[in-house]
């Protein structure tokens, strides 16, 4: 029958799916009653479902025009029936299935034809999925909520790993499927051994928290996913030089993450004064390479360049039996307001935005010290916020930086005045958090006693 309904109806009809389904040797005798001849390779591209609801002004009925019936039906068909079909999906195998049959007198090998089918399947599940996940985002009157009733996540397999992030576990990488984004899992790596479940894991809260700082050369020392050396400067050598004086001894290890190309000075300072995992950056120059290539061992990856923006999305949590999902956290603050009757020195308060930039990646309770656009201690993982600024000062005390007019950021507001205390005890000048607690009258009087001035973002930044 011909084509009909605006193109609705085309290709469901037994002449082409007899023709795919049938078994060699086994349906020969009806398909030949019916002249239905055998269809030995299938290629579909299906509609661009996922390009077309990408538009933000795509509506509804445009999207379901764009919702492909005929074609997976037929991508389902050929897959299932491998073993006498080819099925092509990706216009990047096509030049490999043209050559296997031109050796092949126009065949496929068995495993070429399984290999595809296994292809369509998670293409046709990622396909479906989309639509799962656009339509469910949609109420009854068509409004987009905030979620889909399910989610749909297709990732792909890169890497299997020796274990995960202790020896008796198994692991390997899977990468979202259509990721473009400057990050760790579309980084190339240049050099070294390969990566392990820490060292990506690592790697992606360092990369993660200098992607901070566009305005300036930056550095980030990462040491079990938390920050423990940051510095700004006016080239990454400097930057490098003022993070590792924070804190040399947790430095060591470590993953060393850079917002600019890697310099063959800065690699050479690197490998001469350290052991580290792993060296992150947008670009690697040639000079660099040729330093790091005599440290076999040292993993050196290029992420390219990302834009100011970062792209929205969701964030996961595994629990057990379920998954946690959340907006990415890419908000900096909602408003920064002083409160206190002393505001912030011009420089008190770029050292104050610096610190919270870095708090931000610490994990929880969070304290930062920092001056002159470089940590001086960071206090990490406490369940008391006053242990996390204990540390912070311990941590400056054996790196031999001073604190005394330093400035402070914390992840969360302080319950109690005891915070502003111990700070004003450390020669702390100036402190910035989100505020919101029902003492923050307490605290802001205490912040006036001491003379420290205090700003308030109005933006916690938990990170468990």
């Amino acid at each position: 029958f011909p084509e009909m309904m605006d193109g609705r109806v085309k290709t469901l009809h037994p002449k082409i799916h007899g023709g795919i389904l049938g078994r060699r040797g086994i349906d020969d005798e009806v398909m030949g009653r019916n002249e239905i001849p055998n269809i030995d390779l299938v290629v579909v591209n299906l509609y661009p479902f996922e390009t077309t609801v990408a538009n933000p002004d795509c509506d509804l009925p445009t999207a379901i025009e764009n919702i492909d019936i005929g074609g997976p039906t037929m991508l389902r068909a050929a897959a299932k029936n491998h073993t006498s079909v080819g099925v092509v999906v990706d216009f990047a195998d096509y030049a490999e299935v043209i050559a296997e049959m031109d050796a092949n007198s126009g065949s496929l090998t068995a495993a070429t034809r399984y290999r595809l089918a296994v292809k369509t399947f998670e293409h046709t599940a990622r396909y479906d999925g989309a639509i799962a996940n656009y339509l469910g985002a949609l109420n009854a009157t068509q409004q987009r909520q905030d979620f889909p009733n399910t989610i749909n996540l297709q990732y792909r397999q890169v890497q299997t790993m020796r274990y995960g992030e202790n020896p008796h576990q198994r692991a390997a990488f899977f990468v979202e499927h259509g990721i473009q984004e400057a990050c760790v899992a579309t980084a190339t790596q240049v050099q070294g051994k390969e990566l392990s479940y820490n060292n990506i894991a690592d790697t992606d809260a360092a990369l993660e928290c200098v992607k901070q700082f566009d305005d300036s050369p930056a550095c980030v020392i990462v040491k079990h996913a938390n920050p423990c050396g940051v510095a700004v400067a006016h080239d990454i050598g400097s930057a490098y030089e003022r993070a590792y004086s924070t804190d040399p001894e947790s430095a060591f290890g470590g993953i060393i993450a850079f917002n600019r190309e890697l310099d063959a000075a800065t690699a050479k300072a690197i490998v001469d004064r350290q052991f580290v995992e792993v060296i992150i950056a947008p670009t690697v120059s040639s000079e660099a390479a040729q330093v790091l290539a005599g440290k076999k061992n040292v993993r050196v990856l290029s992420c390219g360049n990302w834009s100011g923006e970062r792209p929205a999305g969701l964030d996961f949590k595994r629990v057990t039996g379920g998954l946690l999902v959340q907006d990415r956290d890419l908000a900096l603050s909602n408003e920064l307001r002083v409160v206190t009757k002393r505001a912030p020195t011009d420089q008190e308060m770029r050292d104050l935005l610096f610190t919270w930039r870095v708090a931000k990646f610490v994990k929880s309770n969070a304290i930062v010290y920092g001056r002159d656009g470089m940590t001086v201690g960071v206090g990490a993982g406490q369940m008391s916020r006053v242990n996390s600024a204990r540390i912070a000062g311990i941590k400056a005390e054996q790196a031999g930086l001073t604190v005394p007019g330093s400035v402070m950021a914390s992840d969360a507001f302080f319950p109690f005045r005891d915070g502003l205390d111990n700070a004003a005890s450390a020669g702390i000048v100036a402190v910035i958090q989100p505020g919101g607690s029902m003492r923050d009258q307490e605290v802001i009087e205490a912040a006036d006693e001491h003379g420290i001035a205090m700003v308030f973002t109005g933006m916690r930044h938990f990170r468990h």
